[in-house]
């Protein structure tokens, strides 16, 4: 009767270690899918679609529902013009609601599919207050940084702690050591001996009038080096980096995506102001791109900013009322006794916007790179060659000067002098 005890009970035992097994497995297989499946979401679908709301498409909780037939929806995922085109008419109605918006090819694997739709499933069967808030590593990347960057910030504290400790144990240990000798009688000695030795060499020092002259003389010099320098200095901004009202990159607008300075800063090239863009001109591109990818389906923060200064409504596409103007601070500010004319300088003479401003096509936060001295505005004025060939200011003012030449009337309009900037400021 025990043999048969022992032998059901290492069966019971073998069984329920096989079925975790296996449980463990299909848990790990789905978990897999569904990650692979993430990032295939993050790499193609992000920019037009989120799981629980409307972006440019629709919400993709409950795609699987929705469509009676799963291949047909793999069909509409790698090309959904051919799904419109076979006459199914979910998918036609689709295509009409969405305003006619042409979903692009994706060219995946029947594979990479199942993977897609079990990470949309998965995601979109968890409760509400769970998918709307950001995960843990969503927040600092999925790639586990947040771990990381919790394991390295212990590390540091442990061995700050450490520190801390070896410092309050040596003086611990000196204290010690100079109340053994204090009771000696060797500390007391010692400490008056090297006091009178301080006083005495002090006394020395002020009876000797020379060194002391050539020691204020020296103060004195190298005072007034210090002091002319921060005179210099004053208003001297180099390295200013205020923190913005929107956290705008322009690395990745100028450098990754090279777009010209020109589009944000239309009047640098026409006119004395360089002008700050309307945030309009950020919807040009933003009314699509969302930036989503990072804020685990959200709109990125910095965009909502975008849309709040505008009260525009992302899912209607409607705008509101209540704008605000985005409260920009300015990091380039000239006195107001210095004219300076943006126009003159890159559509006159061709200087590049990098000249002044810096690697702005490499920067995160704009910061002033030059000094914007009058030393070094003429320094840069001195090693600036003029280039007038083909320059119509330059063909103008030698068209001006021919006029002259053959005797004929020549008015301050033909020189400029109708240029509003010419007198306002």
């Amino acid at each position: 009767m025990g043999f048969h005890l022992s032998i059901t009970k290492k069966l019971s035992v073998r069984t329920i270690l096989m079925l975790t097994s296996f449980v463990l497995t299909f848990t790990s297989v789905k978990a897999q899918d569904a990650k692979v499946g993430e990032g295939i979401f993050k790499a193609n679908c992000t920019s037009c679609h989120a799981i629980d709301r409307q972006v440019i498409g629709p919400a993709l909780k409950d795609v699987d529902k929705r469509w009676a037939d799963k291949g047909l929806l793999k069909k509409f995922i790698v090309a959904s013009q051919e799904v419109i085109k076979s006459g199914d008419k979910y998918a036609a109605d689709l295509f009409q609601k969405y305003n006619g918006t042409v979903m692009p090819n994706h060219n995946l694997s029947d594979a990479e599919l199942d993977s897609l739709l079990a990470y949309i499933k998965t995601e979109g069967d968890k409760p509400a207050e769970v998918a709307a808030a950001p995960a843990a590593g969503a927040a600092a990347g999925t790639d586990g940084t947040l771990v990381n960057n919790y394991t390295i910030g212990g590390l540091i504290l442990l061995i700050v702690v450490l520190l801390v400790v070896m410092v309050v144990l040596n003086r611990v240990n000196g204290s010690l050591d100079r109340l053994i000798r204090m009771k000696n009688g060797e500390a007391l000695e010692n400490f008056v001996k090297v006091v009178k030795e301080k006083i005495s060499n002090f006394k020395w020092m002020l009876r000797n009038k020379k060194k002391v002259f050539w020691f204020l003389l020296l103060f004195m010099g190298a005072f007034s080096v210090w002091g002319w320098d921060q005179m210099w200095n004053i208003n001297v901004n180099t390295g200013y980096q205020p923190t913005q009202p929107i956290k705008f990159s322009h690395e990745i607008h100028a450098g990754l995506n090279q777009v010209n300075c020109q589009y944000c800063h239309s009047g640098a090239f026409k006119s004395k102001n360089a002008s700050i863009p309307s945030a309009n001109v950020c919807m040009n591109c933003h009314n699509y791109v969302q930036a989503t990818e990072k804020y685990n389906g959200e709109i990125s923060p910095e965009i909502k900013k975008i849309y709040t200064a505008l009260d525009y409504n992302p899912e209607t596409r409607t705008y509101g009322t209540n704008t605000k103007p985005i409260e920009w601070i300015r990091v380039h500010n000239l006195p107001d006794f210095a004219y300076f004319n943006h126009s003159q300088h890159t559509t006159v003479a061709g200087i590049a916007c990098q000249t002044c401003h810096g690697p702005v096509q490499a920067m995160q936060e704009v910061s002033q790179f030059a000094p914007l001295t009058m030393v070094w505005c003429i320094n840069c004025h001195k090693a600036t060659e003029v280039k007038s060939k083909g320059n119509a200011y330059y063909d103008k003012l030698l068209a001006t000067h021919e006029e002259i030449k053959k005797g004929k009337k020549v008015t301050a309009a033909m020189l400029g002098g109708l240029e509003c900037v010419k007198c306002h400021y």
